[in-house]
């Protein structure tokens, strides 16, 4: 069974179109049509429903999906291996860092990384936390940045805790009846809008738990990926925002304050994280040494160790 096939099938799924998935792997619609009904022949089942509504992969379609993610995800694995056998001087680093957070966190790491390893071409997608866990499940990058905690079939390294601060104008002062100095808690801003970040950011999913736990749901009336915008939605008094202490101290600005967030659970704990059991290649390894140099933190695993094993 080729790889090429199984990669031409998941990305006729992925763009849920043979012509879609024929310019993603710079093919021709005949050729994709013809790998997917040769990988049907060989496993002797449907992989796809052709329907009016559009392709969608069978039950055995899904299988196929999900199980040719890992295997193109251990080919690129081996090929990594090789290349560090080889002992090649250059090569490429694939990364997956978060929207919030990532200037302040990796800009130095970015910075003494292309000092020491000018070779290394490092390529950057940017996401939410939980599009990115996603993405390096799939190996479509070999490293990325998540909030702890994590799912069992990562591995992580401690980067940096903060407690999360409301962005909210003095418009609302008589809502929250807030003194200088004190910190506030959720519920004392249950009946003030909410401006989250766009959905598949963990940062939503933790702030959404805590107001359940409070014992209700949030009027949410915006959400973005954008920071900028988020902080100017708060600074209008369109409602209250809410972002790690030291972003929101780097984002401090007029007609808006800054008040620290009493929340249990609902720390920024941001992490580096990789495939358990994954290969990391050595131009990953170093970034994660630097990033610990300039971070130190708890690691979930002993890299050296590991590599040695």
């Amino acid at each position: 069974m080729e790889f090429r096939k199984i990669q031409m099938f998941i990305e006729v799924v992925r763009q849920q179109g043979f012509s879609r998935a024929a310019e993603v792997v710079f093919s021709t619609q005949s050729n994709v049509s013809k790998a997917v009904r040769q990988l049907e022949n060989e496993l002797g089942v449907q992989l796809l429903d052709r329907g009016v509504r559009g392709i969608a992969p069978t039950a055995a379609g899904e299988v196929v999906f999900r199980r040719g993610l890992r295997l193109l995800a251990e080919r690129d694995d081996m090929m990594e291996e090789i290349a560090a056998i080889q002992g090649l001087q250059k090569g490429t680093l694939l990364l997956g860092l978060p929207q919030i957070g990532a200037s302040a966190l990796f800009a130095p790491v970015f910075t003494l990384y292309h000092q020491r390893y000018p070779g290394i071409d490092i390529q950057l997608v940017e996401h939410g936390s939980d599009q990115l866990e996603e993405i390096l499940r799939a190996g479509e990058v070999e490293l990325a940045a998540s909030l702890l905690p994590v799912p069992k079939d990562f591995e992580w390294q401690e980067i940096r805790r903060e407690p999360l601060a409301a962005l909210i104008s003095p418009v609302y002062d008589h809502v929250i009846e807030h003194d200088a100095g004190r910190a506030t808690t959720l519920a004392d801003l249950k009946d003030v809008p909410f401006i989250l970040f766009e959905d598949g950011f963990a940062l939503n999913r933790i702030i959404l738990a805590a107001c359940r736990r409070h014992g209700f749901e949030p009027n949410i009336i915006a959400k973005s990926s954008q920071i900028s915008f988020i902080c100017e939605l708060a600074s209008a008094a369109l409602g209250v925002a809410f972002l790690p202490r030291l972003i929101a101290e780097m984002r401090r600005g007029p007609g808006v304050r800054i008040i620290a967030l009493d929340e249990p659970e609902t720390d920024w704990h941001m992490a580096a994280i990789w495939r358990r059991g994954g290969y990391l290649s050595h131009a990953a390894r170093v970034w994660l040494d630097i990033l610990h140099d300039l971070y130190p933190g708890e690691r979930s695993t002993d890299l050296e160790s590991e590599h040695k094993a």
